[in-house]
């Protein structure tokens, strides 16, 4: 899966890494998603995180794809039309 296409799919499930303080360090799982925001299940809490400033590392079959969270900020169902 290419860059764009992962760009476009589903978060939710995905397992992530955040690169950006004062959140770097967090990792788990993507549990929730709004347009602003990822819930992140890590070490049995949950973590709201905030895409605008923050970078995200999703470990996706076995790849790295790092994503700024501005370019997926949009509503997950309304992302599919938006990010090309």
């Amino acid at each position: 899966m290419n860059r764009s296409d992962f760009m476009r799919s589903e978060f939710i499930g995905q397992d992530v890494e955040i690169l950006s303080a004062p959140y770097s360090g967090i990792s788990g799982r993507v549990v929730d998603e709004t347009k602003n925001t990822f819930t992140i299940s890590s070490a049995g809490t949950e973590r709201m995180v905030p895409k605008p400033g923050n970078e995200f590392r999703f470990i996706h079959e076995g790849k790295h794809m790092d994503i700024r969270g501005t370019e997926i900020q949009h509503r997950p169902e309304d992302r599919i039309k938006k990010v090309r």
